[in-house]
């Protein structure tokens, strides 16, 4: 019995051991780099092998240069840098106060510097960052994911700064505060996190942080990288925060009491805490009467009704419960499933995987490919399907109206996971008709009950019941009504307007 518990403690707990060995062997390291001084022979040993940077040095007046020149403005380090430099005595201009160079002390922030677009410049032996960054990015554009009718149409490109300038246009504010973090082992991401002083809560702001702090990872690329590194529940197929690429909907974010976070290189940006229910308003909403943005919104929940149960219903029905067809209608299905040699959940599951297939080709192709092979590949393989006897006329409209209404929810993020689990209520339907359906339901309605968002209920406001925030989740009651900030975002200031009437 000992020589068996000696065994399994060898197994279990080696490599547990021998990882955190390797992990302290990186970050001592990594501790030579931050403790050593930034001298110009040690930054040259950190660039070994790196061809592509540029090493100039002017021995007549001491200096050394140290850039790459595809991450730097050129003209900029060549015709507003280095002329005084070389035509004056360097320290009279480098030791000014008014001066644009920062003088680093060690390794580490000088190699960050350099990487991150700066030019270091080396005087007697000591190391300064000058910033000559060429911020090489696309133009605002419009969003072709969240796209609009009515409203602005600028979204945010990949460029940090870019998206902070988009957000500072809309919140002319000096209460809107950015705080900057970095990201990634390896990469050094950069990450701001933005929010409204007096108004968000700062107990959400901490933990936002400090869960952004605590993120150990070689590389973050996109924020969608890193909400899935601070999510609550990792491992549930729902998003648990709000992303998007419009600067209007941020800043309606801001101002209503939320923290923002975006990520540097990323388009899209994250809002927290993010309800359930979040994830079925659009811009549009705003921009348009609020009858109409009532009526779109209820037409969003029915959308989220007939995707997730449409499918699974015609299987439970055709396969348990003829007993709920209607009399003129039991005729046509059972002429339509005559010559299907399939049972109704294989018939099911083999369309709607077609549907998948043909929607994820549509994705990847060109788009004007990608939109013929949508069109013309579901008529021809649904009618050739039909005609071949492999599924009926009925399954084909339903499972179409369930593909159809999964492009009505706003979020892609939101209906990719509804389109993942009509897979489960399908198989349950076919297990156990109407009792296997209630189940699947039930089990997602639990789940949903389950999750939070940075501490916060996912299912805010109806779990907690808040019948006063319904005005703006379930309805888009005019402006005039809507007079207090959500309550999920235990705002500081609870009052977002005194209109007069």
């Amino acid at each position: 019995m000992g020589i068996l518990t000696s065994m399994l403690r060898k197994v279990l707990f080696n490599p547990l051991n021998e990882t955190n060995k390797d992990q302290d062997h990186n970050h001592n390291e990594d501790k030579p780099e931050q403790n050593a001084s930034a001298d110009l022979q040690h930054i040259l040993d950190q660039f070994k092998r790196s061809a592509d940077l540029i090493h100039h040095r002017y021995p007549r007046e001491g200096l050394d240069v140290i850039y790459f020149s595809h991450m730097i403005n050129e003209d900029k380090l060549q015709r507003d840098l280095l002329p005084p430099l070389l035509a004056a005595p360097a320290a009279d201009i480098i030791l000014n106060e008014q001066s644009q160079f920062q003088q680093v002390q060690n390794a580490k922030d000088c190699v960050t510097g350099i990487l991150s677009g700066n030019a270091a410049i080396f005087y007697n032996n000591v190391a300064y960052l000058a910033d000559v960054t060429l911020p090489a990015s696309r133009s605002v554009e419009e969003s072709e994911s969240e796209s609009i009718i009515n409203g602005p149409h600028e979204a945010f490109n990949e460029n940090a700064l870019t998206n902070l300038s988009l957000i500072r246009k809309r919140v002319r504010s000096s209460h809107l505060k950015v705080i900057h973090l970095s990201v990634g082992e390896i990469s050094k991401t950069d990450c701001y996190v933005l929010y409204m002083e007096d108004i968000a809560n700062e107990d959400y702001l901490s933990e936002l942080i400090r869960r952004i702090k605590n993120v150990e990872i070689d590389a973050i690329h996109d924020t969608n990288m890193l909400l899935q590194c601070i999510d609550d529940n990792p491992y549930s197929m729902f998003p648990q925060y709000m992303t998007t690429e419009r600067p209007d909907t941020i800043a309606s974010k801001l101002v209503s009491g939320k923290i923002v976070c975006l990520v540097d290189g990323s388009p899209s940006l994250l809002s927290a805490p993010s309800s359930f229910f979040e994830f079925f308003a659009s811009a549009d909403d705003y921009y348009q009467r609020w009858a109409i943005g009532t009526a779109t919104l209820f037409l969003r929940f029915m959308a989220l009704v007939i995707t997730v149960t449409f499918t699974a219903l015609y299987v439970s029905i055709t396969s348990f419960h003829y007993e709920m067809i209607p009399e003129n209608l039991i005729l046509t299905l059972t002429t339509s499933r005559s010559r299907v040699p399939f049972p109704p959940i294989i018939e099911a599951l083999l369309m709607e995987t077609t549907i998948e297939l043909l929607r994820e080709a549509g994705a990847r192709l060109p788009t004007k490919i990608g939109q013929t092979i949508g069109i013309v590949g579901g008529i021809v393989i649904g009618q050739a399907a039909v005609q071949a006897g492999l599924t009926s006329n009925v399954l084909i409209i339903s499972v179409a109206s369930s593909a159809i209404a999964s492009f009505v929810i706003p979020s892609y993020i939101m209906s990719a996971a509804f389109r993942l689990f009509r897979f489960g209520l399908i198989f349950l339907a076919g297990l156990w008709g109407n009792l296997g359906l209630v189940i699947g339901i039930a089990y997602m309605v639990i789940h949903l009950s389950g999750l939070t968002s940075l501490g916060s209920s996912y299912l805010t406001p109806v779990a907690p019941f808040q019948p006063y925030d319904w005005r703006d989740v379930f309805f888009r009651f005019p402006f005039r009504l809507l007079n207090r900030r959500p309550t999920q975002n235990r705002a500081q200031n609870k009052t977002r307007q005194k209109m007069k009437r």
